[in-house]
C-alpha cells in the first residue's frame, strides 16, 4: 500500500514519462492524464475519494497556501518535482470537494522553429518598444510561445526583462539579459500593481503572464507607449476579437482614447491553436497580424470588421490568416481536413480556400 507522498510522486512521474500536458485529480474519477488533447484515465489506480484529493492537495501546499485556499476557495501556484519537472497547479473546490489540475511545464524552453511556429514571430523581439499579444484558448501553447520570444531576447540582446506571472512557469537561465521573474501573491500583490512598479525598475522588456482586468490592460498599453517592449496574453480567438475585447473593457467615454493608444503602440497579435497531428502529438496553427499603417488606421477608425480581409491579403508583409495556416498544415499532411474544419473559425471559407489551393 503506497502512502500519499509515494503515490503522488508516482503519478507526477507518470505524467512526465508519458509526455502528458495535464494531470487531473477529481473525486469519483481515476487520476487522469491529458495526452495530445485527450483525457486518459489511469485505471491501475483506485477511483479517488474526497479524502484522497484532500491528501494530495495538502501534500502539495504549505500552511500559508492552505490558508489562502480556504479563504479564496482556489489557489494557483508552481511546484518543482524533484528539481527536474515543474508543474503549474490549480487547486479548487467543486461541490464542496477539492479538485486539482496540474499542467506540466517542459524543462527546456524551445525556440520558435522547434515549436513549428512561423519565423516572422522572431521579428517582434527586434523592436525597442511596443505591444505584442499572444492569444488563444487555455492550454494551446500561449505561455510556451511567450517563453520562446523572451528567451530569444535573452540569448541575443543585452536587456533588462521583468516578467509578471501567476504562477511563474518557465524558469529562464539568464544569458545576455538580466531577468527578474515576479510571481503574483509571492513577489507582488497583483498584476496591475507589479506592472505599475516596473516604471521604477528600469526594464527594457516586460512580460505580463495574463491581462485579467482593466487596470492591467491600461497599464500595459501605457508601458508600451513609454519606451518598453511589452508581451502579454489574452484568452481570445483572433486579432479582431482581441482588439474588441481590449476596447470593450474600458468605459464608453474612454474608448476613443484607448483606440488611439492601442493603434499607436500595437506591434502585432498572434492567435494560435494546437491541432491534433496525423502522426500523433499536436502542431500549432496560427493567425499573425502585424500592425502596419493599414491595421493602425482600422483600429483608430473603429472598422475592426475589416481586419480579417487585411490579414488575408497581406501575406507578402508576413501576415497569416488562420485558415491559410490550416490549409498549409493539410497540404504538408500534418493534420486532417476534418481536424482543420473543427478548429477553423470559418469552416466554409476554409473549404473554399482549400479547393483553390489544391
Amino acid at each position: 500500500m503506497l502512502d500519499v507522498k509515494q503515490e503522488l510522486n508516482e503519478l507526477l512521474g507518470s505524467a512526465a514519462q508519458k509526455n502528458a500536458s495535464d494531470l487531473h485529480f477529481s473525486v469519483g474519477r481515476y487520476p487522469t492524464l491529458r495526452i495530445d488533447g485527450r483525457l486518459i484515465s489511469l485505471t491501475k489506480y483506485k477511483i479517488l475519494t474526497q479524502k484522497d484529493t484532500e491528501a494530495f492537495a495538502f501534500e502539495l501546499i504549505s500552511d500559508k497556501q492552505k490558508e489562502r485556499l480556504f479563504k479564496n476557495k482556489e489557489i494557483d501556484f508552481s511546484y518543482d518535482f524533484k528539481d527536474k519537472i515543474r508543474f503549474r497547479i490549480n487547486i479548487f473546490y467543486q461541490r464542496g470537494y477539492l479538485s486539482i489540475a496540474l499542467r506540466l511545464i517542459p524543462p527546456k524552453i524551445r525556440t520558435i522553429k522547434e515549436l513549428n511556429l512561423p519565423f516572422v514571430l522572431n521579428n517582434f523581439t527586434k523592436h525597442s518598444q511596443g505591444f505584442v499579444l499572444i492569444t488563444g484558448p487555455s492550454g494551446h501553447g500561449k505561455s510556451t510561445t511567450l517563453a520562446a520570444l523572451i528567451d530569444l531576447i535573452n540569448h541575443t540582446m543585452s536587456k533588462h526583462i521583468i516578467t509578471i506571472e501567476d504562477p511563474i512557469e518557465y524558469i529562464f537561465s539568464q544569458d545576455k539579459c538580466i531577468i527578474d521573474q515576479r510571481e503574483v501573491y509571492q513577489d507582488a500583490l497583483s498584476f496591475h500593481r507589479a506592472l505599475r512598479s516596473t516604471f521604477r525598475e528600469d526594464p527594457d522588456v516586460i512580460m505580463v503572464g495574463e491581462m485579467r482586468d482593466l487596470e492591467t490592460i491600461s497599464t500595459a498599453i501605457t508601458a508600451a507607449e513609454t519606451g518598453h517592449l511589452v508581451f502579454a496574453t489574452l484568452h481570445t480567438n483572433n486579432a479582431s476579437q482581441t482588439i474588441d475585447r481590449i476596447i470593450d473593457s474600458f468605459p464608453a467615454n474612454q474608448q476613443n482614447q484607448i483606440r488611439s493608444q492601442l493603434a499607436g503602440s500595437l506591434l502585432g497579435i498572434v492567435s494560435q491553436r494546437l491541432i491534433p497531428r496525423l502522426e500523433g502529438g499536436r502542431i500549432p496553427a496560427v493567425e499573425v497580424m502585424i500592425a502596419n499603417s493599414a491595421v493602425k488606421n482600422i483600429i483608430r477608425e473603429n472598422k475592426i470588421h475589416q481586419l480579417d480581409l487585411v490579414i488575408e491579403t497581406s501575406s507578402e508583409k508576413g501576415m497569416i490568416s488562420f485558415n491559410k495556416s490550416l490549409v498549409e498544415l493539410i497540404q504538408r499532411r500534418e493534420i486532417s481536413v476534418e481536424s482543420a474544419e473543427v478548429y477553423s473559425l470559418n469552416p466554409s471559407d476554409l473549404r473554399m480556400l482549400f479547393q483553390r489551393e489544391v
